[in-house]
């Protein structure tokens, strides 16, 4: 039976008084790779900073590995839907790579020769080593996704949560990306925030939509009733060859 790595039960969350999640209950468990969908304002981001223990519930509670989440956190690689940086400054990808190592030893630890072997792995593994000497202002948002993934997979994390990956690449790196997260969920769980009801479809094995209150049944079969639910919107149904894609009306 797989085992339970985050917990959510009866969770409400907000800022200054303002409620942006409503009695949230979700189990995410060894395995997963769970897409979580739902329009702008809906709570995603906030869902996952509850799991980072970022935020902290006004009612319910968080449990990450069977303890609070603040605790678990260095058991979770955080891929956040923005990576301001300046693209002038001199920082290689392999020292980027490297401060995945940071969320477990602090800022100031200098980096072994075993920190930057493992570095070149988790490089490696998201077919970016042989840019390792780049500087990381000059990739495209698509390689720069790919370092941060292995930044992430630095902390040798059992859970992955990635906010909006795909957000600013094409289709075939989006495409590309999704291959790499369907290798990565054969060694860790993942829960991926997106717009793309049609990607998410097709990669995930189970699908969790969210606005305000998450519409979640363990599997990724959505009905109309839940999109429109929602989305507070109608949908409908098209299908492109043999796979079958959920879109919205514009609205």
């Amino acid at each position: 039976m797989p085992k339970e790595l985050i917990k959510l039960t009866g969770v409400w969350a907000g800022y200054q008084g303002k409620v942006v999640l409503e009695d949230i209950n979700l189990s995410i468990e060894e395995e997963d790779f769970l897409g979580i969908i739902g329009p702008n304002g809906g709570g995603k981001t906030t869902l996952l900073k509850l799991m980072l223990g970022l935020t902290v519930p006004s009612r319910g509670s968080v449990t990450v590995l069977g303890g609070r989440a603040e605790k678990g956190r260095n058991q979770i690689g955080y891929v956040p839907q923005y990576n301001p940086f300046d693209h002038e400054f001199p920082i290689s990808v392999r020292e980027v790579a490297l401060m995945g190592h940071n969320t477990r030893t602090g800022l100031m630890k200098r980096y072994s020769k075993k920190d930057k072997i493992l570095a070149d792995e988790a490089l490696e593994m998201v077919k970016m080593a042989s840019l390792a000497e780049k500087q990381i202002g000059k990739l495209s948002g698509g390689e720069q996704q790919r370092v941060f993934i292995a930044r992430a997979l630095l902390s040798e994390p059992k859970i992955l949560l990635l906010d909006e990956p795909t957000s600013s690449v094409d289709s075939n790196i989006e495409t590309e990306l999704y291959e790499l997260l369907q290798k990565l969920n054969k060694k860790i769980a993942i829960v991926l925030v997106s717009h793309d009801i049609g990607a998410i479809s097709i990669n995930v094995n189970k699908i969790a939509c969210l606005n305000r209150r998450l519409y979640y049944h363990g599997t990724k079969e959505i009905t109309d009733e839940v999109l429109e639910a929602t989305y507070k919107c109608p949908v409908q149904m098209i299908a492109h060859g043999t796979v079958p894609h959920r879109v919205l009306k514009d609205h």
